[in-house]
């Protein structure tokens, strides 16, 4: 097992961790069928059951009228993972519930009235697990779920429904992507019932050689046996990358040539796009990972992976900017980040 500087597991090439539950109450309708004032009674009785509950956890969490919150702020918690895009762009009365440290979120009437969801840095599925289960816990000893003994949780989408879980991993993959292998590793990980995705989910595009990788359906397995899957497949992904990245290592002075050319672009551009900016990241985080790049932190790569994105980048300057304004001021923030 590989661990970064800080000791999170297999940090190298294993981003970040999460685990999600669809739940929904069965004193309500599911939200598609919700009028607008079971909609407002939804989030004040989740409100009310998660925050108000005398906990640890519950001391640590903060509620936040998700109907109040300006497009970009709902953009930029879109970014960083912490909500949906589909929960960005709803119109009707929703709720979110953050902890202070961001590792949980909680959304109300997304397509179900509860998406409970935690997530770690590197390979902790198991950790976010029990993250979510204390959440969990904590909601259901205070309301009763729409739960079924023949099907489990009942969701809204049906690929939810038994566990209700959605176990997933982002994984960085340069190496593979180098080396023309990442079609070949993917079509095998789809072959096992695992979802490939890109860097926002389901329709989204890959950036920065970053994937998700989930479990299709929850359906039948335990919460441990959907956990183990995805972990034994996450570790051959792992274990390919590492393999490819050796290969690489192989032919050292091309590969450093590329990855001092991506660092050294980042001294010198004014101009710069998402997609440039993810994949000279994408480089750079290879060659810190690889110990080629030096001087440079995995905390730090992945903090400009998240506020070079277009609302997370407005954020920091505190302002709206156009597409044109962006990229320029991405690569000015880029420079002043990396000091280069």
């Amino acid at each position: 097992m590989s661990k970064g500087k800080n000791k999170i597991p297999e940090l190298d090439v294993v981003v970040s961790s999460r685990v999600r539950l669809a739940r929904n109450s069965k004193s309500f309708p599911f939200p598609p069928k919700l009028d607008i004032n079971q909609a407002i009674n939804v989030v004040d009785f989740y409100k009310s059951v998660i925050i108000k509950t005398e906990s640890s956890i519950s001391k640590q969490l903060i509620f936040i009228d998700s109907t109040k919150i300006n497009p970009i702020e709902k953009a930029c918690l879109v970014e960083k993972h912490l909500i949906s895009p589909e929960f960005a762009a709803k119109r009707e009365v929703t709720g979110l519930i953050l902890s202070k440290d961001e590792k949980v979120s909680i959304m109300i009437n997304e397509e179900d009235h509860l998406r409970i969801q935690a997530i770690l840095q590197g390979m902790q599925l198991n950790e976010s697990w029990e993250l979510c289960n204390r959440v969990d816990d904590l909601i259901e000893a205070k309301s009763e779920y729409a739960y079924c003994d023949e099907l489990g949780y009942l969701t809204a989408c049906p690929t939810n429904v038994g566990t209700g879980m959605r176990a997933s991993i982002m994984v960085h993959l340069p190496a593979l992507s180098m080396l023309g292998y990442i079609n070949t590793v993917l079509d095998a990980v789809n072959k096992l019932g695992i979802t490939v995705r890109g860097l926002y989910g389901e329709g989204s595009e890959v950036m920065g050689n970053m994937y998700q990788i989930s479990n299709q359906v929850s359906l039948g397995q335990s919460e441990e046996e959907i956990i183990t899957k995805i972990s034994i497949i996450a570790n051959r992904v792992i274990e390919q990358e590492r393999i490819a990245r050796e290969q690489l290592l192989k032919s050292k002075i091309q590969l450093e040539d590329r990855l001092f050319r991506s660092y050294g672009i980042f001294s010198s551009a004014r101009i710069m796009t998402s997609n440039e900016c993810m994949k000279l990241l994408s480089d750079v985080r290879l060659g810190v990972d690889l110990n080629i790049l030096k001087g440079i932190s995995i905390d730090k790569i992945n903090q400009l992976m998240v506020i070079t994105q277009p609302a997370n980048l407005q954020k920091v300057y505190g302002t709206t900017l156009n597409p044109d304004e962006r990229d320029i001021k991405r690569a000015e923030l880029i420079r002043s980040k990396l000091e280069v």
